[in-house]
């Protein structure tokens, strides 16, 4: 039995602000989307183009608090770049990093929702 990776869901307050993120800071584009017939979900699925895995975003309507519990920032998801000086460079102007390690060569960025999403370069 061969299991291998779908994808990963992060539940969001605001779909398309997220939506704008996810395009502008990592380029991924919607692959599809689910909405609820009576309009209590909307699930969007993202794909980088190049990889059979996607990110998840779903809004829920009914959601009744004004954030979600993300625990201590040790829960991510990491890309890889092929530039990985353009992409720190782009972040930076973008003020979505939140986390630089030098020593690693690594860095971390975070979404509208302040899910952690790490950035490495491809070779390494």
């Amino acid at each position: 039995m061969k299991f291998r990776f779908a994808h990963n869901n992060f539940n969001v307050m605001d779909l398309e602000k997220s939506l704008a993120f996810y395009r502008e800071a990592l380029d991924l584009t919607e692959a599809r989307r689910i909405t609820a017939p009576d309009g209590s979900f909307i699930i969007v699925y993202l794909t980088d183009g190049v990889t059979p895995h996607l990110l998840e975003l779903t809004w829920l309507r009914d959601w009744d608090k004004d954030h979600y519990d993300l625990g201590d920032d040790e829960f991510h998801l990491a890309f890889t770049v092929e530039d990985y000086d353009s992409a720190l460079k782009k972040h930076r102007e973008m003020g979505c990093v939140a986390m630089e390690n030098e020593a690693m060569g690594i860095y971390f960025i975070t979404d509208p929702d302040e899910y952690w999403l790490e950035i490495l370069p491809a070779k390494r």
